[in-house]
């Protein structure tokens, strides 16, 4: 991947669920965001409710939408 393609990772909280998979999450750094399940956690039907902590990876030009990569155990 090129420098202009490289996605920055955060972690945080979900902090309220939204229709078609997408997620209100609380980051680490104060900030908020709109997450949505990527495919690997849509196929593999991982659960994720508010409270649960994830990873969620965020394009440099666009700070305010991102996906979600991982759900903490």
């Amino acid at each position: 991947m090129s420098s202009k393609e490289q996605k920055i990772e955060f972690d945080g909280e979900i902090i309220e669920a939204l229709s078609n998979g997408k997620f209100r999450i609380a980051l680490d750094n104060g900030h908020e965001t709109l997450g949505y399940t990527a495919g690997r956690l849509r196929r593999y039907r991982i659960r994720m409710m508010p409270g649960d902590r994830v990873k969620i990876e965020l394009s440099p030009y666009d700070l305010q939408r991102g996906r979600i990569v991982y759900r903490y155990g």
